[in-house]
């Protein structure tokens, strides 16, 4: 398989990582396909973040460059890196030699390049599609090569003028070729056309994720996380990570401060086992065996409260380590900074994870009910093996 020259490679990075961006923010969707030779693209714009959705939407092999405007993107050299580097951005001069820049790109153009233009001037505010400069059609006319419309929904959504950042789907459709005699009037309807008719459809949502994320985010979330862990911590068999396994899946953006809230439940529940251990009192300890009782004893006599760092990788659940800690008078100052080390690299760990997978599994979300029963049947599973290999 031949190499990839430098540009067609950085093209191939480029659609990746926006397709990741996306894929995480709520999704990118294309119909339609370029002409297999080189083209102008014409698109609707709302949104900076039309640059990343058309960049994950074409394809690589056409190494699409973007034209951007000169007195924004290249206006400092640390915005021009970003746009020469993440978009494949050329300039283009918006008052007097505007047309020069774009006739720059003709011999890319007869490459095979496809040159992306947004030829409204500036995003728009209402969701409408502007009237269009003659550039883009003067440029395909130059180097004899289709106009391709292209109608793009959601990114007003996932990032509007002026706004922050939020989740959404954006769809990308891409029309029939028009030739390059048409007119600026014929391509702005044909983008519109598309534009209109990429309405957004709403994702099918699961009823239980719905309810679990209405919990997780609410002022309960955060007490249930806490006392959860801290159960756990004390008695309770069920280890903090299988409700962030639920909870964060089902309600990404609450994951960091559950993941949190889970870290100082199992520390504080860890340090009140410590000290009812180290007063004579016993609590009780199901799902635990003699041999991984014996094993941290051994380990604390070795390595007194910095033998806790192997409980997130060895199965003994962390009461057998609090517990027996206290019994083997391990100082409590000592406890709390080596549990909140080992406890904290699990915990927020597996936290960020369940988020990061909740977001990326944000269209399947559908599917919650079914994917939270695999979890619970993994976990009982995974649980009796490890409880069956320390008898």
């Amino acid at each position: 398989m031949p190499a990839l020259a430098p540009s067609r490679f950085g093209a191939v990075l480029r659609r990746a990582l926006w397709w990741v961006v996306l894929t995480v923010t709520g999704g990118v969707r294309r119909r339609g396909q370029l002409p297999p030779r080189g083209c102008v693209v014409v698109a609707n714009h709302s949104s900076h973040a039309d640059t990343a959705a058309l960049l994950a939407a074409l394809d690589a092999r056409h190494r699409p460059a973007i034209g951007a405007a000169a007195d924004y993107w290249f206006a400092s050299p640390w915005r021009r890196r970003v746009c020469r580097i993440l978009a494949a951005g050329f300039p283009v001069r918006r008052t007097g030699g505007g047309m020069d820049d774009l006739m720059s790109m003709t011999d890319g153009l007869r490459a095979g390049r496809a040159v992306v233009l947004f030829p409204e001037g500036t995003r728009g505010a209402d969701g409408t599609v502007g009237a269009f400069h003659r550039g883009a059609l003067v440029l395909a006319e130059r180097a004899g090569v289709p106009v391709v419309p292209v109608g793009i929904t959601g990114t007003d959504r996932l990032l509007p003028k002026h706004g922050r950042l939020r989740s959404s789907t954006v769809r990308v459709r891409i029309g029939e070729p028009l030739p390059p005699s048409a007119t600026a009037e014929d391509a702005r309807a044909a983008v519109a056309a598309l534009h209109g008719g990429t309405a957004p459809e709403a994702p099918r949502d699961s009823p239980v994720r719905r309810r679990v994320a209405a919990v997780a985010l609410s002022r309960w979330g955060l007490p249930l996380a806490f006392a959860w862990a801290c159960a756990e911590a004390l008695s309770w068999p069920l280890m903090p990570e299988l409700l962030l396994g639920i909870a964060c899946v089902a309600a990404p953006r609450a994951a960091p401060r559950l993941s949190l809230a889970a870290l100082a439940g199992s520390l504080a529940g860890g340090l009140l086992a410590l000290q009812l251990a180290n007063t004579g009192h016993q609590l009780p300890a199901p799902l635990t065996t003699d041999r991984m009782r014996a094993e941290v004893r051994h380990q604390l006599a070795v390595e007194s409260a910095s033998a806790v760092r192997h409980q997130p990788w060895n199965g003994v659940p962390f009461k057998v380590y609090a517990a027996e800690a206290g019994r083997a008078g391990v100082p409590a100052g000592d406890w709390l900074a080596e549990s909140a080390r080992a406890r904290g690299s699990r915990t927020l760990t597996v936290g960020l994870f369940f988020g990061t997978l909740g977001l990326l599994l944000h269209r399947l979300r559908r599917h919650y009910g079914a994917y939270v029963a695999l979890l619970g049947a993994g976990f009982a599973v995974g649980l009796s093996l490890v409880v069956a290999g320390w008898s």
